[in-house]
């Protein structure tokens, strides 16, 4: 009896083996694949959604969020004065966002309305101040604009582009 166990076992542990390495091929595979779609860069469009400073907040430059990816660092900071935050903005990598262009290009644009967003035409003298906030990511070539929008209720208003 104890032969016909072991036996057994001896070529069914074979199989367990057989099958743990197709997994681990498979795995190999897929993970090499993305590692492949990394090396493309950034993707050409994208959103992170931030929430706003805590009313009360110290008076001066406070951070609300921060996004950290393997093409660099995105911050929402707010200007705070006597515990409001009076206008948001957006630092890249440490820095606040450079010049976007005077007229955004289309792939800006159309990344906005892929996001659910607000074309971003004009933006307003006003500071951008909301309950919630999106920092549309848009890429293509060697281009990068961030478009800040703000949550007023439940409308979407764009503050701000630039380049980072």
């Amino acid at each position: 009896m104890k032969r016909t166990i072991s036996a057994c076992a001896g070529p069914a542990l074979g199989m367990i083996a057989l099958g743990m390495i197709a997994v681990g091929a498979s795995a190999a595979t897929k993970h090499s694949a993305t590692k492949h779609s990394a090396q493309n860069g950034p993707p050409a469009c994208g959103a992170l959604s931030f929430r706003a400073v805590a009313a009360g907040a110290a008076d001066g430059d406070q951070q609300a969020g921060f996004y950290r990816s393997r093409y660099g660092t995105l911050a929402l900071h707010a200007d705070v004065k006597q515990g409001q935050a009076v206008d948001y903005f957006v630092l890249a990598d440490g820095k606040r966002l450079g010049a976007a262009p005077a007229a955004l290009p289309d792939w800006a644009t159309s990344c906005a309305a892929a996001k659910k967003l607000p074309a971003p035409l004009a933006a307003g003298a006003s500071a951008c101040t909301g309950e919630r906030f999106r920092v549309a990511l848009a890429h293509a070539g060697d281009q990068r604009l961030a478009l800040l929008y703000a949550l007023a209720g439940s409308t979407w208003r764009f503050c701000s582009a630039g380049s980072y």
